[in-house]
């Protein structure tokens, strides 16, 4: 089929569509997490899934996108997401890293934890389309392309039931290949804003770490930049069509355990609230507590491995060694292994709790 496929992309560059066939998705709405209220609809994450062969046209053009960007640098070193060799963990090791070193300097870092509801379902359109021309240079037919890519139209499908079609007016499907990317470039120029007010910015995707490093007694004037650091990216936000939930958004102060102690500063206002410094927070996966001990995070693996060991044991008497150990993998090490780069340097104490998860773990193969 290979000759068929090939022809059907080279056609749809040279017509500078995709055809409308393979620009309908089928969404599939599915809890955050689980225990959530199944009758509110933020708690759902709306999954689109589209034709195999709209996949394959979407990764042809993502990897002549991507390199176009990288050959005239146009990518920013602060996304981490659907990047070649970036992941969750090298956006939290550059935020542990640079958490780290200001602490052997004998200062703090106080860390926000942005939350934007819905961000991949509330681009806007047209904007997108502006910003791919003017400051990544894509005109003609690959803006048409991408144009004619926009254009979508989905079903929803619930308890076996399917809605009636609509047309997408806004966002960019999360199960698509060039959804990702295309969300990347239209939130590039945040990093800027941040950057003017002598913040930094790491971001994943639509998850986003602004930190401040501070002398303990300058805390006041850092929760002060930090403030209209967050106005304007809310702003900012705000005239991309994008919102900032500052109810889920989170504040830290990290650093030694004896530096942090010091600090007065509890609360922190971020636009009309005002947050209550955190002793601990999730970041893309990883629990991080304020002394940067990752006890907490430990913790968290142990308690979800330990959990996972309880549902696996009445059943291990019936699998054969070669799918224990496959269940065993899927299930308990890719816990003990998700950003475990991190956790270099923790206590002894601390690696032996993982060290007895692992160790039940082979006791249960």
């Amino acid at each position: 089929m290979l000759p068929f496929i090939t022809k059907i992309i080279n056609a749809s560059l040279r017509q500078k569509r995709l055809p409308d066939t393979q620009k309908h998705a089928i969404v599939t709405p599915l809890l955050k997490k689980p225990g959530l209220d199944v009758n509110d609809m933020a708690n759902y994450r709306w999954i689109s899934n589209l034709t195999f062969l709209s996949k394959v046209i979407e990764r042809i053009i993502a990897q002549q996108l991507n390199d176009y960007l990288a050959a005239n640098n146009l990518l920013t070193g602060k996304q981490s997401a659907y990047k070649r060799f970036h992941s969750t963990e090298t956006t939290m090791l550059q935020v542990l890293s640079d958490t780290l070193m200001s602490a052997d300097a004998q200062k703090v870092t106080l860390l926000s934890l942005l939350d934007l509801s819905a961000a991949f379902d509330c681009v806007d359109h047209p904007l997108l389309l502006l910003r791919l021309q003017h400051n990544f240079g894509l005109t003609g037919q690959v803006l048409q392309w991408l144009t004619s890519l926009l254009s979508r139209t989905q079903q929803i499908v619930h308890a076996g039931l399917l809605s009636a079609m609509h047309s997408v007016f806004f966002g960019v499907p999360q199960g698509s290949v060039l959804g990702p990317l295309l969300f990347n470039l239209y939130t590039a120029d945040i990093h800027l804003l941040v950057a003017a007010h002598g913040l930094v910015l790491h971001h994943y995707a639509d998850d986003c770490q602004i930190y401040i490093t501070t002398p303990v007694n300058e805390t006041s004037s850092a929760v002060d930049r930090l403030t209209r650091c967050l106005n304007d990216v809310n702003a900012w936000l705000n005239a991309s069509r994008l919102r900032l939930n500052s109810e889920k958004t989170q504040i830290l102060w990290l650093g030694s355990k004896h530096l942090v102690s010091d600090i007065a500063v509890t609360h922190v206002p971020v636009l009309a609230s005002s947050l209550i410094v955190a002793e601990s927070a999730c970041d893309l996966g990883v629990v991080i507590d304020s002394c940067l001990t990752m006890a907490d995070h430990v913790s968290a693996i142990c308690r979800s491995g330990y959990f996972q060991l309880r549902q696996l044991h009445p059943v291990a008497r019936s699998l054969t060694a070669d799918v224990a150990k496959t269940i065993v993998h899927a299930f308990i090490a890719c816990r003990l292994d998700y950003c475990n780069s991190l956790l270099h340097g923790i206590t002894d104490s601390l690696f032996w709790q993982l060290q007895s998860v692992q160790n039940a773990a082979a006791h249960l193969i």
